[in-house]
């Protein structure tokens, strides 16, 4: 154990302000092209705040929102939309060694919060040991209020882009980066070799599963698992 745990965890909404720093800052311009991919398929300023405040998915939303232009029936978005959140399941399962003390009505409302991004901070700094539902309550609203402002502001500004499709390709950098300076920091510390070995079984199987499934949300899934088993095997 050492001294990584005798740290003193973080315990009040400032501190998971804070934390959600690097979070609200890869939200701003990814939120900002959904607003604008948003109004670009017919939804309004409003509806895009709600979808944001919501729905409170990005993968999701995206896909939502060309399904809802495409008048795609509400059941079939409802399955699509499941199935590439399913991941969800997964990491609320893997949090639950932080969370289990607090009452079950406090772990439903900050599950709601969960995101792949939020996920990853949630691990790095609890690393399994109790957290107070104030720092996990701080990170969460924090990175949910920076995502639903910066797709408000995408609607509003949607019609002074001009090339939409450039402009989204261009942030599809956006999201990646942000993923690997959350991942960096959770490559230190103790039994580096798991980690390691975690991180590129999950980056070689997530291309492996992207080439194998016709549907690229399964190698999400698929890398997790692998991942999760090699890092316990080798810890």
């Amino acid at each position: 154990m050492g001294a990584e745990d005798s740290r003193a965890l973080p315990a009040t909404m400032l501190d998971g302000l804070r934390a959600a720093a690097p979070v609200m800052l890869g939200y701003i311009p990814i939120g900002f092209a959904f607003g604008v991919l948003a109004r670009s398929a017919g939804l309004s300023v409003a509806e895009t705040g709600l979808m944001s405040l919501l729905v409170y998915a990005g993968s999701s939303q995206f896909i939502g929102a060309n399904l809802l232009a495409t008048g795609v029936a509400a059941p079939s978005i409802i399955v699509t939309t499941f199935l590439v959140n399913l991941r969800h399941l997964l990491m609320s399962t893997a949090l639950v060694p932080s969370l289990r003390q607090n009452a079950a009505w406090q772990n439903a409302l900050l599950a709601y919060g969960i995101t792949d991004e939020t996920f990853a901070v949630n691990t790095a700094v609890l690393q399994g040991r109790p957290a107070s539902p104030r720092f996990v309550a701080g990170l969460h609203i924090s990175s949910q209020a920076s995502w639903v402002v910066a797709s408000v502001a995408g609607a509003l500004a949607g019609h002074l882009v001009g090339d939409q499709a450039a402009w989204h390709f261009g942030l599809d950098f956006a999201l990646p980066a942000m993923f690997v300076g959350l991942l960096m920091p959770n490559l230190h510390g103790e039994n580096r070799k798991a980690r390691y070995g975690a991180a590129l079984a999950a980056a070689a199987v997530a291309v492996i599963a992207t080439v194998t499934f016709p549907d690229p949300n399964w190698s999400i899934i698929v890398a997790t698992l692998a991942a999760a088993t090699l890092g316990v095997l080798l810890a």
